[in-house]
């Protein structure tokens, strides 16, 4: 396969200090944020809705790329529950994938309904503190890290009739990284083309500083107190105990202020070897990234110890675009090349018999998921 997407703080002024066990620490940089980095998504995509309309124009179909994983209803583009893809997973896919439920909220009393999640749960060896998430989600909205039945109780209660939940274990493993997937149709194997490292940021108490002076002063955190002030309100005036680390993301989400870091250094032959093994798994899944837990660098380059959260479809992105250090034009050529890449997966699983849907089913779940969205509590 040719045109690789490959790339190429501590939030904290003291960023050469930062490391979270088996992860690299983060190093020093001239710039603290990209210049591109926090653009509104919308100005990113530009370049590729215009791409979009020729390639559509060149192939005869408006919607080709919805067909590029065709197994997942508009493959997996927008309106698609996590759980759809996560359900599909047999043999070492399935194994590799964090333990998890699928609950629908109802009208009975909250109390009852944490009682049933905490129950079926412990079928599948759940236990708090675990996580919790829409089944219909992205960009990690809505993802919250719950400790008892209160919290538990809270979280549904945020949700209408008749929403579905994802309920997952807690993993292993702090350090985590986006893999991104490629696979033609009728090849038996993919590759990894994209790999990046996802830090969690966290701010030092100094014994004296409250949080909001804390994420003032930070040279990155700074740059993001719209993010933080609202997640973190409640404790804003705290005082954080000097040495005390106060982490600021815990769903490692770009848009929730997480850091990204291209680690396409760490990919290996014997890493994209279980990749592959792991994705046959998932029959005819072609394109997407896996959010993946990991024990260290030299067991992720092994292909060991891996512990997939979710695997994201055809809206995917290659993480490695939002490192502090990547180039607009390279970030914009990976978005292009990622494109271009679901069209020709597409064209090809058209030639096998796969027709593209109609608009009327994509406008159907692109507009489940944003009236959801209203809903969803704000993300830890």
């Amino acid at each position: 396969m040719s045109g690789k997407v490959r790339g190429g703080s501590k939030i904290l002024n003291h960023e050469s200090n930062y490391a979270v066990p088996g992860m690299p620490a983060l190093l020093k940089s001239k710039k603290d944020v990209s210049f591109f980095e926090f653009w509104p998504l919308w100005l990113m995509y530009v370049p590729v809705a215009l791409q979009w309309l020729v390639l559509a124009v060149r192939n005869r179909s408006l919607f080709l790329p919805l067909i590029a994983n065709p197994k997942l209803p508009v493959s997996g583009f927008v309106g698609v529950g996590k759980s759809e893809i996560m359900k599909q997973a047999t043999g070492l896919c399935d194994e590799t994938i964090l333990p998890w439920i699928c609950y629908v909220v109802d009208a009975s009393p909250l109390d009852r309904q944490a009682d049933q999640v905490v129950n079926i749960a412990a079928d599948k060896d759940i236990e708090f503190p675990f996580v919790c998430k829409p089944d219909l989600g992205c960009r990690g909205s809505g993802v919250k890290l719950i400790a008892d039945r209160e919290q538990l109780s809270t979280y549904l209660g945020a949700y209408p009739d008749s929403t579905a939940i994802i309920v997952q274990r807690l993993a292993s493993w702090e350090p985590e990284a986006g893999v991104f997937y490629v696979r033609m149709p009728g090849a038996t194997s993919g590759e990894i083309v994209s790999l990046a490292l996802k830090y969690s940021p966290y701010v030092i108490g100094d014994g004296v500083s409250t949080l909001e002076e804390l994420i003032a002063r930070d040279s990155r955190a700074s740059h993001l107190q719209h993010l933080y002030a609202k997640r973190h309100r409640d404790n804003l005036g705290k005082v954080i105990e000097s040495g005390e680390k106060y982490r600021l993301v815990f769903s490692i989400s770009h848009c929730r202020g997480a850091i990204f870091r291209d680690g396409s250094e760490f990919i290996t032959p014997e890493m994209t070897d279980q990749v592959n093994r792991i994705m046959r798994g998932l029959p005819e899944f072609y394109y997407g990234r896996l959010d993946i837990k990991f024990q260290d660098t030299d067991s992720l380059m092994l292909g060991q110890n891996l512990e997939i959260v979710e695997i994201n479809a055809a809206s995917s992105e290659s993480l490695h675009i939002w490192d502090r250090d990547a180039a607009l034009h390279d970030a914009v050529g990976t978005l292009l090349w990622q494109y271009r890449t679901l069209f020709r997966i597409g064209r090809a699983n058209r030639e096998r018999g796969f027709v593209p849907p109609r608009i009327k089913e994509f406008l159907s779940r692109w507009r489940a998921e944003r009236k959801l969205a209203d809903y969803y509590p704000a993300t830890d």
